[in-house]
């Protein structure tokens, strides 16, 4: 643009000098050399003013070569910029699209809305795959500019979902600007993948939750009235709520609150908690087990056995944390 914005400008001031010289070697009035001048730069020359004096032949021949000259580099840069953008632009947009179709176990996070930002931005910090379906241009861009999966398009549609490779996700978050859109986005996805999770934003309008129950979704959120409770909690119990604050936002610094899944290869599926070595060798404390059936042990004792399946809930640093995760 740069290199446009000075041809331009190189342009604009052959005018005054061509209009200067035409003036002085002709004796021109300052109108028909302003005129004389443009013909002679766009080279339509329609021979009804023409430069009768030698000095004046050679003026014009030097005044059309550098002008068509400079006028054919502006026209030339500016083809050179739409056609590399749109170029640079679609070989982008497949190379994503490429590398969402290999995506697995990844989540879709359908609005980029402020709830969706935040998401994002979580999942990112925790290096969760993700892709992002969202229909303003905009935030398309912005989306692309940091580097994100971004499908553009409505989430409810069921060809943009295919696009985010959703037969092979994990999960599904549904937090689009209305109830209605979740809903049917609930059911396009469902439809596509019946075994996704998938959580859902609610307005808190009455039913809401119900229908995207019913829809499909595993679990439905709604952000007011969470909010809410955060809110009176926090007057109540502000000492739980800062430990809960600090085990769950406080990244990679201070204790962390995670949920890790045991595999079979593990070396202590069959063992008890105390003969695991978690809380002596990772100094981590098993705030409570999940069973595969979705039964739910809190404070579980050292006789506890851990079971392949099992989902460890682990109070610890973010080091110990990754340590024992190793383990898994």
């Amino acid at each position: 643009m740069k290199q446009v914005l000075t041809g331009i400008a190189v342009l604009l001031a052959l005018i005054p000098i061509g209009t200067a010289g035409f003036m002085t070697w002709e004796k021109l009035g300052i109108l028909d050399a302003l005129y004389l001048t443009v013909m002679t730069i766009t080279t339509v020359g329609y021979g009804d003013i023409v430069p009768v004096s030698t000095t004046g032949r050679f003026f014009a021949l030097f005044l059309v070569l550098s002008g068509l000259g400079f006028l054919l580099y502006v026209l030339g840069k500016i083809t050179e910029i739409m056609v590399e953008g749109s170029l640079r632009t679609t070989f982008e947009r497949r190379s994503m699209e490429k590398q969402i179709a290999r995506l697995k176990d990844h989540y879709i996070v359908c609005g980029h809305g402020r709830i969706g930002k935040v998401i994002c931005q979580l999942l990112h910090e925790n290096r969760r795959p993700f892709v992002v379906i969202e229909n303003n241009p905009d935030e398309v861009t912005n989306l692309t500019a940091e580097g994100f999966y971004v499908v553009a398009g409505n989430a409810s549609d069921e060809e943009i979902l295919r696009k985010a490779s959703v037969d092979k996700a994990k999960g599904l978050i549904a937090v689009v600007s209305s109830d209605a859109e979740n809903v049917y986005t609930i059911l396009s996805a469902k439809e596509l993948n019946p075994g996704l999770f998938v959580l859902a934003r609610s307005s808190g309008e009455k039913n809401a939750e119900t229908k995207m129950l019913r829809a499909g979704a595993d679990k439905v959120i709604s952000p007011y009235y969470i909010g809410a409770c955060r809110m009176a909690q926090l007057v109540m119990r502000p000492t739980v709520i800062d430990f809960i604050d600090l085990t769950v936002r406080s990244g990679e610094l201070g204790l962390r609150l995670e949920e890790l899944s045991i595999s079979g290869k593990a070396a202590f599926v069959g063992k008890t908690l105390s003969e695991s070595g978690i809380r002596k060798e990772f100094d981590l404390i098993v705030v409570a087990i999940k069973r595969q059936g979705g039964e739910m042990q809190f404070n579980p004792n050292f006789d506890t056995r851990i079971l392949e399946g099992d989902i460890l809930v682990v109070l610890g640093e973010h080091s110990n944390i990754q340590k024992f995760e190793k383990q898994l």
